[in-house]
């Protein structure tokens, strides 16, 4: 039989689901999900075995007008993965009409000849058949597309369609990757995005691209029942350090009870979590804190 393997990378507004349809199509939680726009800041990769082939789905910043040095930094994180994947899917949700944001990334893809398109629907549970069907046309209009898939990715609605559709517009090829392998993603880069996920839970709108999470060290205890993490949570003021903090320190408690359970699963024991909070003035826009931070 033939095998195929290749790239892919979803693209599309901030939260449309690419994170969300990753974490699905993989089988585990590979890339962090929040409501808040550019929650994704790396490249991620997730890794899907069929008997027939793999999938590896590069998750990518949402494509955006930036405001900022990390937002242009994104950008071109964004366009460097796209000049090197086989296939670009354009997520669109079901329930928003098509707006110029949605023009806007799909006029972006025409700077990628190289890869094929294809269109994905998502969060059709969420839309009525006509809103579902009528968006379908809106993206038909859109380009000549390989595919039309409508999905959802927390209701698992065509998601076999969908991976059928991507190997079947991959090259020959054999694995790129071993069979048991999920992520490329390196345990200090994953504990990271946990943590980084439970402090958006919550937070105020102006706090989340002031976030980064950088970690110090992971030790294990010589009895092996515990893993010890000291994380650096950044922001870019001090009344944000006041108010990733909380009140006597309530809110930061609140923030590792949320990280602790993905963490404990990821290393298989129970962990002990120190986040300590600090300012790093303007972050976003210093080429070297930038750098320090791993952008």
């Amino acid at each position: 039989m033939n095998y195929h393997a290749g790239f892919v990378s979803f693209v599309g507004r901030p939260n449309v689901g690419k994170s969300t349809l990753t974490n699905a199509l993989v089988g585990e939680k590979v890339a962090i999900t929040s409501s808040k726009p550019q929650t994704t800041r790396r490249a991620i990769r997730g890794i899907v075995h069929q008997k027939d082939g793999q999938l590896i789905l590069v998750d990518t910043p949402g494509i955006h007008r930036p405001r900022t040095l990390l937002g242009e930094r994104l950008n071109s994180l964004v366009q460097a993965t796209l000049s090197d994947v086989d296939v670009i899917g354009l997520c669109v949700p079901a329930n928003e009409k098509l707006g110029p944001g949605d023009r806007f990334i799909n006029e972006q893809l025409d700077a990628y000849p190289r890869a094929k398109k294809v269109a994905i629907v998502t969060k059709i549970d969420a839309a009525s058949r006509p809103a579902t069907a009528a968006q379908l046309l809106a993206v038909s209009e859109l380009r000549d597309w390989e595919a039309i898939i409508p999905i959802s990715a927390t209701s698992r609605i065509q998601l076999d369609t969908l991976t059928t559709e991507l190997l079947r517009l991959l090259p020959d090829s054999p694995a790129l990757y071993p069979a048991d392998a999920v992520t490329d993603e390196g345990l200090e880069d994953r504990i990271a995005e946990y943590v980084r996920e439970a402090v958006l839970e919550g937070v105020q709108d102006e706090l989340p691209h002031s976030l980064a999470v950088t970690i110090d060290d992971i030790i294990e205890r010589d009895d092996k029942e515990l893993v010890e993490v000291y994380a650096n949570l950044f922001v870019e003021r001090d009344s944000q350090k006041a108010i990733v903090i909380g009140h006597a320190g309530t809110r930061l408690r609140d923030i590792g009870a949320k990280a602790r359970p993905p963490i404990e699963a990821l290393v298989g024991k129970q962990v002990f979590l120190s986040i300590r909070v600090k300012v790093a003035k303007d972050w976003q826009r210093d080429p070297k804190q930038l750098g320090r931070l791993g952008f």
